[in-house]
């Protein structure tokens, strides 16, 4: 059962030196090449824009979920399937996690750690049993990982918790994983 639409968080920013920009290519062109259809924070800047241009170059559908004060700073992306808007950043996360069965972190900052945090708690709390993965290119999340586990270490995390976050380097790695993980759930 291939997944129809994977909410993807990441950075309204590029990085440097663009080292991050042929992970996110690869995981936009493998999403359109398995059907599945994003849906992002609705930005045209940086890692995001990048994202829904590849997908929308490949074919693919992107659903877009942004808050009004970003439309007024003119970084909305006119050209997506569907952009909806919302009024605050709460409602812009439910909304994107109603309309999605999995979901991926890619690099980002503050942002991107807030959506993935809120997923992932949303997961241990039994609200949802969608899967949760993060795309760790070029080592990108290594520190974050390491602090989860010492968490685990200390007893602030457990491990059913932890295994909740599906980790892999290369995009198809990902998406396949997260793939067997939402069959495995019975796609609920």
């Amino acid at each position: 059962m291939n997944l129809r639409w994977v909410c993807v968080f990441c950075g309204a920013r590029d990085g440097v030196g663009g080292k991050f920009a042929p992970a996110v290519r690869e995981l936009a062109q493998s999403m359109v090449a398995q059907g599945t259809g994003l849906v992002y924070g609705g930005a045209s800047v940086g890692l995001m824009g990048l994202l829904a241009n590849t997908v929308l170059a490949a074919g693919g559908e992107c659903i877009g979920v942004i808050t009004r004060d970003l439309v007024d700073r003119e970084i909305a992306h006119r050209e997506l399937t569907r952009l909806e808007i919302t009024d605050t950043l709460a409602e812009r996360k439910s909304r994107m996690m109603a309309l999605s069965e999995a979901f991926i972190a890619l690099p980002g900052g503050a942002g991107t750690l807030d959506e993935l945090s809120e997923v992932w708690t949303a997961a241990q709390l039994g609200l949802h049993a969608r899967p949760i993965g993060i795309l760790n290119v070029r080592g990108y999340f290594d520190r974050l990982l390491e602090f989860l586990d010492h968490a685990l270490d200390q007893g602030f995390l457990d491990a059913e918790s932890r295994a909740l976050l599906t980790v892999a380097p290369q995009p198809r790695e990902l998406l396949d994983a997260l793939a067997k993980r939402w069959t495995s759930t019975g796609g609920i």
